[in-house]
């Protein structure tokens, strides 16, 4: 018999997660089911001996299907259970054929404390176990500038030390602090400055009006640098501002999803509406090489934002398509369990949720609209780049690597990110490393990035600063992850075993594992695409290097002055590597080292 055949006659009717792998052990896609067999069998036709994929499903599936070599499932107690594993592993394996949603950041609440006699506005991003919170939000932007406009504006109480002090401080002298320390305000008057904040963060356009005065006053003034300060906050919070004109007749509490897909490109919003008031909203770029599947789309996005408990989740959840009602209620529950809240997810025929439902459509089209007129060049040089070096994959999201040391101190490592026609800083990360030679300082690194992939998801394509060794290293990695990310490096061209730079004819070395080596004129675009790559990770490494070499020199001035000698400081070096292995050593191990020294006082120095 067929093994396939086989194995699907054989599959469990209970609820987990199946695995679709092709003949070369590449993860094609992950999915979830209530009965396993049933689902799985709903993929193919079989007869005889023969197996195909399902005439009735989409060409997109049919594709997948026809290159299934063998089946893997995991059993789970119940469908949330699957639901919740499979969103979990399409993050950390990135099947070919699922959608990757990246944006799964909890946004940040404004906060009150109301049971305090002196409550100061601040931000959480998590639930406060105290009943007498009350919480304004979420924001995607502008949070941070509206406390800070708050402390500005209106006579609060700025810090804990204003309560517990015994004199008033400066903040008192500048009108900024109504100075409780000295009895000068009770807690019934400084709760008429309470709720005049609240009415700032309830009413925007409020707040906007009174920061435009005061930018006003300073520039009058020719307080030039201050007015800049208050111009950039107003810009920032407007952006909140977007949806203001917005009427609605009553308090609804929803968040808003709407997709908007054209061809292989898509734009997710999230609206969030509290009190009848849209508060916020943001987006996310999908980009893929497949059709897109809206259904899984929402699950997904649903799933990211309320992982974890929010502090003001809505009543409802507005969708523009209609789900499963076997989905709705497995999502349902997930949010019950995860919101300690009953949510319902519907979609809306008419009415003012049907308006909200367009009105975010409507906003989800224009900003795919722009963002495909921009990325439309992109999306072609990237295609050139997927034929160039024989990948499975458009690299969309590329990830660069390189490390950095000085005679086998301060071993750093830096990791970049480049996505949409740039480099996407907020992701880039630095890595300590303990390895004494490249080969090992680029295994460590590698290694630690992999380790973070189910919080992180993994990116199309890894660029390692390095040659055949190096991307061999990076594929065994990745291979023992399960993860699908296609890897490439690149190496300076070599003459008399040095490196050469030659500025405008630098003939760097591709290595690939499906072309094996490529070598491009220095005026080639797509080299030069790959330097700005390498070179960018290559500062963001030295910057780190060079950080923490101003660090072991602050260190070693010290402990000089402290009498602890050069050859001292050498032996100590060269044994642990750096400062922070010396400070996390054992006593009895630095007195081993060094046997005339007391290990204690050097640990202290």
């Amino acid at each position: 018999m067929n093994p396939l055949i086989e194995r699907i006659s054989n599959l469990p009717s209970s609820s987990g997660v199946y695995q679709y792998y092709d003949k070369k052990n590449k993860l094609l896609y992950i999915g979830k089911a209530k009965n396993l067999k049933k689902r799985i069998k709903n993929y193919f036709k079989i007869a005889g001996n023969q197996i195909f994929p399902n005439p009735s499903t989409s060409p997109r599936i049919q594709m997948m299907i026809s290159q299934v070599a063998f089946i893997q499932t995991i059993l789970v107690e119940n469908e949330q259970d699957a639901l919740i594993l499979e969103n979990s592993l399409i993050k950390q394996l990135k099947p070919k054929y699922n959608i990757l949603l990246r944006d799964d950041k909890t946004y940040p609440y404004i906060y009150i404390d109301m049971s305090e006699d002196f409550p100061m506005p601040a931000i959480t991003r998590k639930i406060i176990k105290k009943k007498s919170i009350k919480y304004f939000g979420p924001y995607t932007t502008g949070s941070k500038e509206m406390i800070e406009s708050l402390y500005e504006l209106l006579p609060l109480v700025q810090k804990k030390s204003c309560i517990k002090g015994k004199k008033a401080c400066l903040f008192y002298q500048i009108k900024r602090c109504p100075a409780p320390c000295e009895n000068k305000i009770n807690p019934q008057n400084y709760q008429k400055t309470i709720q005049e904040s609240i009415l700032l963060i309830q009413n925007k356009n409020k707040l906007l009006m009174q920061l435009e005065s005061k930018m006003n006053l300073l520039s009058e003034l020719l307080r030039f640098e201050e007015a800049r300060i208050y111009r950039d906050r107003i810009k920032k919070l407007k952006n909140i501002e977007s949806f203001s004109s917005i009427d609605i007749t009553k308090l609804y509490n929803l968040d808003i999803f709407a997709l908007s897909i054209e061809d292989k490109n898509a734009v997710l919003i999230k609206i969030f509406m509290r009190e009848g008031k849209i508060i916020s909203s943001s987006f996310e770029h999908i980009r893929s090489e497949g059709n897109i599947d809206e259904d899984s789309i929402y699950k997904q996005a649903i799933i990211n934002h309320y992982g974890e408990e929010v502090p003001l989740p809505p009543d409802q959840i507005l969708l523009p398509s209609k789900q499963t009602q076997e989905d709705i209620k497995v999502l349902e529950g997930f949010l019950h369990q995860h919101c300690n809240k009953k949510i319902q997810i519907i979609h809306p025929q008419k009415g003012e949720k049907k308006y909200l439902i367009e009105l975010a459509f409507k906003n989800a089209k224009e900003i795919l609209r722009t963002q495909n007129h921009h990325y439309y060049s992109q999306d072609i040089f990237l295609a050139e780049l997927k034929e160039l070096l024989g990948i499975s994959c458009i690299p969309f999201r590329i990830e660069v690597f390189d490390t950095s040391h000085h005679s086998g101190t301060n071993n750093v490592g830096g990791m970049i990110v480049y996505q949409n026609m740039d480099f996407i800083k907020e992701d880039y990360r630095h890595y300590a490393l303990q390895g004494h030679d490249e080969y090992s300082q680029m295994n460590e690194m590698l290694t630690r990035r992999v380790n973070t992939f189910s919080s992180n998801p993994p990116p199309d394509l890894w660029v390692i600063d390095g040659g055949k060794a190096q991307i061999n290293l990076a594929k065994n990695i990745l291979e023992s992850s399960g993860a699908n990310v296609e890897v490439i490096g690149i190496a300076k061209e070599k003459i008399d075993f040095k490196a050469h730079r030659a500025k405008g004819s630098a003939k760097d070395i591709l290595y690939t594992f499906h072309k094996g080596i490529i070598l491009l004129k220095p005026n080639d675009k797509r080299l030069q695409f790959f330097q700005k790559l390498r070179d960018e990770a290559h500062r963001y490494a030295i910057s780190y290097h060079r950080k923490k070499k101003e660090q072991g020199i602050k260190q070693n001035s010290i402990l000089k002055q402290k009498g602890i000698g050069k050859a001292s400081l050498k032996k100590l070096l060269d044994f642990f590597g750096s400062f922070e292995a010396i400070k996390t050593a054992k006593p009895e191990e630095i007195k081993e080292v060094l046997t005339k020294r007391n290990p204690h006082s050097i640990k202290t120095h």
